[in-house]
């Protein structure tokens, strides 16, 4: 069965053009899941010579299935089906314990780790006196070799002994110390990304996302982390569960 049989093919009584015909055959697929996140969409010669359709067309299919974020090409290998992250608010995790649960490989690139006085803005999330001492770091998520977004998270003084104490993981150091968050306050909003922002998550400059911000606190009631992310959002969704406690 050729690729076109398994998805459906075009309809030549079809008044829309070849390629938005061609995007939703392939977009139907991807939401009825006759393909799966992370499978392989045949080379755009074949899916040409599949379909009796001009490679231009195809390649313009494709393109606009990309910046929708149904589909996502990697460097040498193809393209394939867009992996999306659900992130769940009813369970306080890390990232990479979101990732881990999932099935997924994370892993993350530190652009900075610095310490210095908290900032009139961490000073009130985090319930600090001004002048107090706060370690900063700033990370690139990734999962499965895909950017996922951009952290910074700043933690009191208090809660670790110095920058070297955080390895991979800023949660794991946290546990070490005792001073891993117990609760957290969460909020989220829609955001654009900048163009730096963008370079760093490898996507064009404007591209919607996800601005999340935790406040984190310990079981004394003294807070532990405010960090700050930008989640790409053609690769996460929000989960939240709601109870009927009437």
């Amino acid at each position: 069965m050729t690729f076109a049989q398994t998805i459906g093919r075009l309809a030549k009584d079809d008044p829309a053009p070849l390629y938005l015909q061609l995007q939703r055959v392939l977009r139907d697929a991807i939401n009825s899941r006759l393909l799966h996140q992370d499978d392989a969409i045949p080379p755009e010669r074949d899916l040409a010579e599949d379909f009796d359709i001009s490679r231009i067309t195809v390649r313009k299919a494709i393109d606009g299935l990309v910046s929708e974020g149904l589909l996502m090409r990697r460097r040498g290998a193809g393209t394939f089906v867009a992996s999306r992250v659900e992130k769940s608010f009813s369970k306080l995790s890390s990232f990479s314990e979101d990732m881990i649960s999932r099935g997924r490989k994370p892993h993350s690139e530190w652009v900075s780790k610095t310490s210095g006085a908290v900032t009139p803005e961490e000073s009130l999330s985090l319930g600090l006196s001004p002048g107090a001492l706060v370690y900063r770091f700033q990370r690139i998520r990734y999962a499965d070799g895909q950017t996922m977004a951009l952290e910074q998270s700043t933690i009191p003084g208090y809660c670790l002994p110095s920058l070297d104490t955080v390895g991979a993981s800023l949660y794991e150091a946290l546990e070490r110390t005792g001073h891993r968050p117990v609760r957290a306050l969460q909020r989220l909003r829609a955001v654009n990304f900048t163009a730096e922002q963008a370079e760093r998550l490898g996507i064009k400059p404007g591209e919607a996302g996800l601005f999340i911000e935790r406040r984190g606190f310990l079981q004394d009631g003294r807070a532990a982390e405010f960090t700050q992310s930008y989640y790409r959002g053609d690769a996460y969704d929000v989960v939240a569960e709601l109870n009927d406690i009437s």
